[in-house]
């Protein structure tokens, strides 16, 4: 039985395997593999992840992970942009227990978090040609908005996210 709860620091390696690997599952196709290694290497080491599990406030929420027994299935985390603006900021599941439903209850977590500190919107970036990502989003209610430059875009990478946003 899958169980959401909010990370802590036992869950630190989990989130990180489920977040690299996820990455690498999912843009494989889409990005240079040194585009995911560097991103990999920024937002899924120890030090970064110990700091996002042990920090909770309104910007950053903390990580909530999907556990089966002590093993880490999935891991999602956002924040409030501003008083009534909340955004999804990571969410990935280990590659092998997609279409289970436990995207879904992350992502529920995370939204009741953010409703209860204020928020009535929700954003989340998906890399353009995402084809894992844009349907779960456009399933749970978001709206494509506009095209962006990916925010880990180096000055000759030219990598586009697609906004999307629902109302909560």
């Amino acid at each position: 039985m899958v169980k959401i709860q909010k990370a802590s620091i036992q869950h630190i390696e989990g989130i990180a395997k489920v977040c690299s690997e996820g990455n690498w599952a999912t843009y494989r196709n889409l990005c240079s593999d040194e585009y995911i290694a560097r991103v990999i290497k920024e937002f899924y080491n120890y030090d970064r992840i110990y700091q996002e599990v042990t920090t909770s406030n309104k910007g950053w929420g903390g990580y909530y992970v999907a556990l089966e027994g002590n093993n880490v299935l999935g891991a999602c985390g956002g924040g409030m942009k501003n008083e009534k603006e909340a955004e999804v900021y990571v969410l990935y599941l280990d590659p092998d227990k997609k279409n289970q439903g436990i995207g879904s209850l992350l992502l529920e977590a995370v939204t009741k978090q953010q409703t209860e500190f204020g928020a009535e919107e929700q954003w989340v970036s998906v890399q353009k040609g995402n084809d894992m990502g844009t349907p779960f989003y456009e399933a749970r209610g978001f709206t494509f908005m506009f095209e962006d430059r990916s925010y880990a875009n180096q000055e000759e990478e030219q990598y586009i996210s697609c906004r999307y946003h629902r109302y909560i």
